[in-house]
């Protein structure tokens, strides 16, 4: 056993020999431990339960191995679990060789064909309703415990990074009304409205006539229950549809909004959204997209762990791709904000409210289902991070002749929201 603890040692020392992250251990099913650095305390201890857990860890390991490594517990993670993804992509960026790049673009191949024989081509109607039902439709008593109360499933608006997770959500709410400047009356559409947070916000707080749409058959169930006890029935509705079949809604919106709905899009399918929504606006009319946006420098990755087992045919586009098509779509460009750190700041208190409440949620889920969740929003706060990836807010106007009707300056935005810090959700 010495011998064998001594060739592990000298295996794990040569494979994160150039690894500059913080301190960790690695822990074997027998209980020996390797610290990557002696005398330093380790952030975190990757616990290997398997030997066939630690091969795939050492020869030449993939987001996928690794990933799934996790969610079957073959590998788990004791500590600070945003630390680990520095250990992942140190793992997953070393030079791999070219069979395992065969491997890779053949496994590409076999999912992207079998998601095509199953649901048709990546972003039709069918295989979009697919994608978003496979990660929306849990029991909405798996989000409640880790949303909180606002189920605001979106990047929050922190004012301090010690506000309540409820309380940022609820200033996300009324940022995006106070950028609409929605007016009582008015028509107001939300796209992707998930369990109808937005929409419940401005029908009872700025008294428009809120509609939401989704994909998502739960989500409109549960949006519709809370629209009811809500008593907003007269000014606030929801239904299942797709945005490109509002044909019949043509010039009906005043206002319009897109929360965290833009990251299933797709590319290719930008040109027609953007030219969609400005069609949905009154002419003055103003929309304001709220979506993930990749950095240009930042890889794209054909087969990830997240496209795999949490957004089905998810790709993120550039900030760029995204005003550029826009503008070609019509649209004129009033505001963008960066809101990276708030995003990570939200995931953080996701994954606190998802290992706080983990024997809850496991009545609702798998341990499956519970694990991908689990690493999806601690590796996406690492991502946020790095600065891979931000979230972005993009005013966009449908200008009539020239004339947006907007005020001079954002001033508006802030002075009401701080006055009156009753949020109606």
């Amino acid at each position: 056993m010495p011998d064998s603890h001594h060739a592990q040692r000298r295996l794990l020392s040569d494979l994160f020999r150039d690894y500059g992250g913080p301190p960790f251990a690695v822990r074997l099913w027998n209980g020996w431990q390797w610290v990557s650095l002696p005398g330093e305390r380790p952030v975190f201890t990757v616990v290997v339960e398997t030997p066939s857990a630690l091969t795939s860890l050492m020869a030449e390991p993939n987001e996928i191995a690794l990933g799934e490594a996790f969610i079957q517990k073959d590998i788990d993670v004791e500590g600070d679990i945003f630390s680990v993804f520095s250990v992942a992509e140190y793992l997953v960026n070393r030079p791999r060789g070219l069979l395992q790049r065969a491997r890779e673009f053949f496994a590409r191949v076999a999912v992207n064909t079998g998601r095509w024989m199953n649901s048709g081509l990546q972003h039709s109607k069918a295989r979009d309703r697919a994608s978003i039902s496979y990660h929306y439709d849990q029991p909405v008593e798996f989000f409640r415990p880790w949303l909180g109360s606002t189920l605001a499933y979106s990047c929050a608006y922190f004012r301090s990074a010690h506000d309540s997770l409820d309380l940022a959500q609820c200033q996300k709410l009324e940022l995006i009304c106070q950028k609409l400047r929605l007016q009582p009356l008015e028509r107001f559409l939300d796209i992707g409205c998930g369990w109808g947070s937005l929409i419940l916000h401005a029908a009872g707080r700025h008294a428009v006539h809120a509609h939401g749409i989704t994909l998502s058959r739960i989500q409109e169930e549960v949006a519709q229950d809370r629209i009811e006890q809500a008593e907003l029935g007269h000014r606030c509705q929801v239904e299942l549809r797709d945005y490109r079949d509002c044909g019949p809604l043509i010039g009906s919106f005043d206002k319009i909004a897109s929360i965290g709905m833009f990251e299933h899009v797709g590319l290719r399918n930008l040109p027609d959204y953007f030219r969609m929504v400005r069609g949905l606006l009154r002419p003055s009319g103003v929309f304001l997209n709220h979506g993930i946006a990749r950095s240009p420098s930042s890889p794209i990755r054909e087969d990830s762990f997240i496209d795999r087992y949490v957004f089905p045919d998810g790709r993120l586009v550039t900030l760029a791709e995204a005003t550029t098509t826009a503008e070609a779509a019509g649209f004129e460009v009033r505001d963008v904000e960066n809101l990276r750190e708030h995003y990570e700041l939200t995931l953080r208190k996701w994954v606190e409210g998802l290992r706080r409440n983990q024997e809850t949620l496991r009545n609702h889920v798998s341990e499956t289902t519970y694990r991908i969740w689990l690493l999806y929003m601690a590796g996406s706060a690492a991502a946020f991070h790095r600065g891979d990836i931000a979230v972005y807010q993009i005013l966009l106007s449908r200008t009539n002749q020239g004339q947006s009707q907007l005020p001079l300056t954002r001033e508006d935005w802030y002075v009401e929201s701080s006055q009156d810090q009753r949020i109606t959700v």
